[in-house]
């Protein structure tokens, strides 16, 4: 059972462990900052479970989600849309980078998710 008292899928939870000892270069520099409570102090899980779903990063308290997207992406621009419906649907933001912008603009990427940190969304921005 998870720290909310949720029970999860146990096949996603091996996922989410495995991606979590096979992480990319991307996710893990982005990790190094976003860990042990750094951004403002919000707390940060990586590789968490939401529904069908696992998420690369996620702050619980703000529903607040982080997705990174390497090349592979591109392809599955379809997938990934829908993916971000049910996120959206189940009430988090979703913030996505592509690798290449945690590598060459480290500060920038997380001066957004700062930004999205300090300006929660109201309930009705679901409705």
């Amino acid at each position: 059972m998870g720290e909310s008292g949720r029970q999860y899928n146990p096949r996603h939870l091996g996922n989410a462990r495995a991606l979590r000892r096979d992480h990319t270069d991307a996710e893990g520099l982005l990790w190094s900052r976003l860990r042990d409570k750094q951004i403002d102090g919000h707390k940060f899980r990586r590789q968490q479970p939401i529904g069908p779903y696992i998420a690369d990063f996620a702050c619980m308290t703000e529903k607040l989600l982080i997705e990174l997207d390497g090349g592979g992406h591109a392809e599955q621009k379809a997938k990934d849309r829908r993916r971000e419906e049910y996120l959206r649907r189940s009430g988090y933001r979703v913030l996505r980078f592509w690798n290449t912008e945690v590598f060459e603009n480290l500060s920038g990427v997380l001066e957004r998710v700062r930004e999205a940190l300090a300006d929660p969304p109201t309930d009705s921005a679901f409705a």
